[in-house]
């Protein structure tokens, strides 16, 4: 399934992120994909070695710890340290699919379930850059408002569209989900969402208790952690 995380960032955020960003230190993107992603990736990324990307990788982290949307939608057990990539006039990405795993500076390596952008670029201020990502349930194209994320599950066929006008800048992320089966995780989000609504609308109640302990339940049964 594929998810439209809104507000992970709000417009400070952004704008901070924005102003930091466009003074980092820029490489080449083929610098961090295997030889199949070198033939189609045309970009650039920030580099990693730098004592600004660990700031700013440090506060997409802060920020999507505090999303409770976030969470419930990837029910995360491990995220990548945050990348950043910047696409100018006539840049693209072509159709590739994400390793299956990633090393990872704590947990050594790990699993690629899910994938997400987060989109840091006014979509007024580019032409061309969306995400396309193809999953069982057909094409989707996306481009969201800046400071919103979309998740999707790692093992899709994606690219992104050459950008025509303006420049789009947006972070890029991989999770290991404490549920690894994208159908069991998207049940969990279902029975999260409405157990929310039920709670808002109604208040707690034995019917929203009784939802929320079954949540748990099938939590406690399908994850891996």
């Amino acid at each position: 399934m594929m998810y439209h995380i809104p507000g992970v960032l709000n417009a400070d955020d952004v704008s901070q992120m924005i102003a930091d960003v466009n003074r980092a230190e820029w490489i080449d993107g083929r610098a961090t994909v295997g030889a199949q992603g070198a033939q189609v990736k045309h970009n650039q990324q920030i580099d990693t070695r730098t004592p600004l990307y660990e700031a700013l990788q440090a506060r997409i982290l802060a920020a999507l710890n505090q999303h409770s949307h976030f969470f419930a939608a990837a029910l995360p057990k491990t995220i990548s340290s945050p990348l950043f990539n910047r696409y100018q006039q006539q840049e693209t990405y072509g159709f590739h699919v994400d390793g299956a795993v990633r090393s990872h500076p704590q947990s050594g390596w790990m699993r690629t379930d899910l994938s997400a952008t987060l989109f840091l670029s006014d979509p007024e201020s580019y032409e061309g850059g969306e995400l396309v990502v193809n999953d069982t349930y057909g094409q989707h194209s996306v481009k969201l408002p800046a400071g919103d994320l979309v998740l999707y599950p790692s093992s899709s066929l994606h690219c992104v569209t050459p950008v025509t006008r303006g420049v789009r800048l947006a972070s890029f992320m991989w999770i290991q989900s404490m549920i690894r089966d994208d159908k069991r995780r998207a049940m969990l989000f279902d029975l999260d969402r409405n157990i929310q609504t039920l709670k808002n609308r109604h208040g707690e109640s034995e019917e929203v208790l009784s939802l929320l302990n079954l949540y748990h339940n099938l939590l406690r049964e399908w994850s891996e952690i």
